[in-house]
C-alpha cells in the first residue's frame, strides 16, 4: 500500500504553487515565442522545436526526479529547482538562434519538471489524490492564463521578449519563498523490502493510456486556429475560441475535483476517450463551414480535457497501489501532449490542418484499446487471486 499522509493546508498550497509555477512557461509559450518570431530571433520552423523540446524536457525532469532524487529533503530540492529554473529563464535573454533556444529551454524544462515532481510527490501521498490532482490542474490552468495575459498585455509590449523571460525568472525564484511551507521530508511510497516496480502489463498499459489520451488532445489543440478558420471563422475570431476552451477546461477540472472519488477511473477514461474520438472525427468529416458546431465541439473538448486528467492518477493507483506509477503520470501526460502535434506536423502539407482531427481520433482509438486491455488484465489478476485463495482453503 502507498504511504498516506495527512497534510496541512500550508503543505498543499505550497506544493500546488511550486508545480503551477513550474508549468507557467507552457501557458506563456504563445506570447513569448510569437514575439521571438516577430523579432526574427528564431525562425517559424524553430518555434515547434523550442515548444516541444521544453514540454518533453518537463516530462523528463519529472521522471528523473523520481529516479534520482530523494524525498527526504523536499524543501532543498524545491529551492534548488526553482533557482535553476530562474537562472535558465534569465539566461534565455542572451540567446539568439533556434538551436540555442531549443537547448536553453530544454534545460529550463528539466528543472521545471523537478518542481512538478515535488507537487506530484505530495499529491500521490494525500488521502484523496484524484481530488488534489484536479485542484492542481485548475490551479495551474488559472495561473497560466493569468501570466499569459500579463505577459501579452503588459510585459511584452513594454519590455519585449527579454522582459517576458525576466518576469518568468522572478516568478520561478519565488518558489524559494514558499519552499519553507513544503513538508521537509516524505516517506518512500513503497515500504522497505517491497518488490521493485516492474514493467508489468497494468503498469505499461496505464502509461500508454495516459500518453495516448494526451496525444489525442495535443494533436487537435496545436492546430485549433487553422481548423477554426476552415470551419468558417476569421483568424481573429478563431483565436478567441482558445480562450473559450480554457474556460471550459477550468469548469471540467472543478467538476472532476468534486466527482473524482465517486467515479471509477477506467470507465470514466473510456467515456472520455470515446467522447474525444467522436468530437475529433466530427470535426474532421463535417461538411462545409459550420462555425457554431465547431465552437460547441471545442467547448466539450475543453471540458473533457481537464475533467479526465485527475482520473489518470486514479488509474495509476489501481495499477500500483503504492503510488509509484502515479508519480510518473505527469511525465506521460507531457510527452503525450507533445507527441500528438509532432505526428500531425509530419503528415500535414502546406497550411492544410485537415489531417489533425483524424490523427487525434486515432490516438483516442488507441487509448480505448489500451483501456480494454487494462480491464482484461485487471480481471485476470482478480481471478488469479481468487483461485489462490480457494487453493489455500
Amino acid at each position: 500500500m502507498r504511504a498516506v499522509r495527512a497534510f496541512d493546508r500550508s503543505d498543499v498550497v505550497a506544493a500546488l504553487t511550486a508545480g503551477s509555477i513550474g508549468l507557467l512557461m507552457l501557458g506563456a509559450q504563445p506570447a513569448v515565442l510569437g514575439e521571438l518570431v516577430e523579432r526574427k530571433v528564431i525562425s517559424l520552423e524553430g518555434v515547434g522545436l523550442v515548444a516541444m523540446g521544453e514540454i518533453i524536457a518537463v516530462g523528463v525532469g519529472v521522471a528523473l526526479g523520481d529516479a534520482l532524487l530523494k524525498t527526504t529533503r523536499m524543501r532543498l530540492v524545491a529551492v534548488a529547482a526553482a533557482l535553476a529554473t530562474a537562472v535558465f529563464d534569465f539566461a534565455s535573454i542572451g540567446l539568439g538562434s533556434d538551436a540555442a533556444f531549443v537547448a536553453g529551454r530544454a534545460l529550463a524544462g528539466l528543472s521545471e519538471g523537478v518542481l512538478v515532481w515535488v507537487t506530484t510527490c505530495v499529491i500521490v501521498r494525500s488521502s484523496a489524490p484524484e481530488r488534489l490532482a484536479g485542484a492542481f490542474l485548475v490551479a495551474q490552468t488559472l495561473a497560466q492564463a493569468a501570466v499569459a495575459a500579463l505577459l501579452a498585455l503588459l510585459v511584452v509590449p513594454r519590455f519585449g521578449w527579454q522582459g517576458a523571460f525576466a518576469a518568468l525568472g522572478v516568478l520561478s525564484a519565488a518558489v524559494a519563498l514558499v519552499a519553507p511551507f513544503l513538508p521537509p521530508s516524505l516517506d518512500p511510497l513503497a515500504a522497505s523490502g517491497a518488490p521493485k516496480l516492474g514493467v508489468s502489463g497494468p503498469v505499461a498499459l496505464t502509461l500508454a493510456i495516459v500518453f495516448c489520451e494526451m496525444a489525442t488532445l495535443g494533436a487537435l489543440w496545436a492546430f485549433l486556429e487553422p481548423l477554426g478558420v476552415r470551419a468558417g471563422f476569421d483568424s481573429e475570431t478563431a483565436q478567441t475560441i482558445v480562450s473559450g476552451v480554457l474556460v471550459m477546461q477550468v469548469i471540467g477540472g472543478l467538476v472532476a475535483t468534486a466527482l473524482a472519488e465517486r467515479l471509477p477511473p477506467a470507465r470514466t477514461l473510456a467515456v472520455a476517450a470515446a467522447t474525444l474520438g467522436a468530437i475529433t472525427l466530427t470535426i474532421g468529416v463535417a461538411p462545409g463551414p459550420a462555425p457554431f458546431r465547431f465552437a460547441a465541439l471545442c467547448a466539450v473538448f475543453g471540458f473533457v480535457w481537464l475533467f479526465m486528467m485527475p482520473f489518470h492518477i486514479g488509474l495509476a493507483l489501481r495499477a500500483d497501489p503504492a503510488g509509484r506509477v502515479a508519480v510518473l503520470v505527469p511525465a506521460a501526460q507531457l510527452t503525450g501532449s507533445a507527441f500528438g502535434p509532432l505526428v500531425v506536423s509530419l503528415i500535414v502539407v502546406g497550411d492544410d490542418a485537415g489531417p489533425a482531427p483524424f490523427v487525434s481520433a486515432a490516438f483516442a482509438l488507441a487509448a480505448l484499446a489500451a483501456l480494454g486491455a487494462f480491464a482484461l488484465t485487471q480481471r485476470q489478476e482478480i481471478a488469479g487471486i481468487a483461485a489462490d485463495s480457494a487453493g489455500d482453503k
